[in-house]
């Protein structure tokens, strides 16, 4: 299971290699008070219930029934610190175009909601955290023709948004919600070592490894995307994620069919991680407890 084109930059893991056409399913996030985050997803990001049962809900963009974000209640979860945690450091909000991300950041200025704002080259993105202190990056992604590329590495960076340039593209249409089309793009993790990272994300889930300079950070996709995953040093320090704190409970790696996730799960068991199976699924933990699930579409 190795259908991925060839690559252009970056470097492929040594064994198994996720399809090109793999992409993210959607995140499971543990908070506090249900009702708060449900508001917040609603009226800030502008996700929809899709469902709600008991003291669980899934929310995902209008117009489809796509779940993005899976939120799981635990009454009284502590929120994350200013430190962070290992685990999540955010997960990505990918809007289908430029115009619908200004269009979003004029509603944030309307709602008085402090973002931070970043141009990565290959994308535009803003920068939230909900009521617990999880991390929430909303973006839209640059046409692939215009990224760059250096050293066999796709250019990444971090500079100021050209916030004017941004909302002008969005025009006179009012933010209605998260448009059809918005899906989970990425998931951005805290680690205590790069090198472990990859030994589980790169050589163990099939990874390509696209942006491995950038100071303190591997990013890793598949299909030559910028990144599906990033991982980061940058809290090495900090605690591990509580069972009673808020935070990320897993996230979701689709691929095109059940044959693709067994292999997946078998080369993680090759390469020494503890796999397990729930139907056609392969669920495994990285060194610092993150769970992921491979799932068929």
């Amino acid at each position: 299971m190795t259908n991925s084109p060839a690559l252009a930059y970056g470097i492929a893991p040594p064994s198994f290699r996720l399809p090109g056409a793999t992409r993210l399913g959607r995140v499971r996030l543990q908070v506090a008070d249900l009702a708060r985050s449900i508001a917040y997803y609603e009226t800030v990001i502008g996700l929809r219930v899709i469902d709600r049962e008991g003291s669980v809900a899934t929310l995902g963009p209008h117009g489809s029934d796509n779940v993005v974000v899976e939120l799981h209640e635990r009454s009284g979860a502590k929120r994350v610190t200013r430190r962070g945690q290992i685990g999540l450091y955010h997960f990505a909000i990918l809007l289908p175009d430029r115009a619908a991300l200004g269009r979003f950041v004029r509603h944030l200025a309307e709602l008085g909601e402090y973002a931070g704002m970043s141009d990565h080259f290959v994308s535009e993105a803003v920068y939230l955290q909900d009521p617990d202190g999880l991390g929430i990056e909303v973006y839209a992604d640059r046409p692939r023709e215009a990224w760059r590329t250096e050293n066999n590495q796709l250019a990444m960076t971090t500079l100021p948004l050209d916030v004017q340039n941004l909302t002008a593209e969005a025009g006179d249409e009012p933010w209605t919600g998260a448009p059809a089309g918005t899906v989970l793009g990425h998931v951005h993790l805290y680690v205590r070592d790069l090198a472990d990272a990859s030994a589980f994300y790169h050589e163990g889930l099939g990874f390509d490894k696209v942006v491995w300079s950038y100071p303190g950070a591997l990013f890793m996709s598949a299909g030559g995307y910028h990144h599906h995953l990033g991982t980061n040093t940058w809290a090495a320090g900090a605690p591990l994620a509580a069972d009673d704190e808020a935070r990320l409970l897993e996230w979701e790696i689709v691929v095109p069919d059940e044959a693709s996730a067994f292999a997946a799960g078998k080369n993680l068991e090759a390469k020494g991680f503890l796999v397990e199976r729930d139907a056609g699924d392969v669920v495994a933990r990285d060194a610092w407890g993150t769970q992921v699930r491979v799932r068929p579409a």
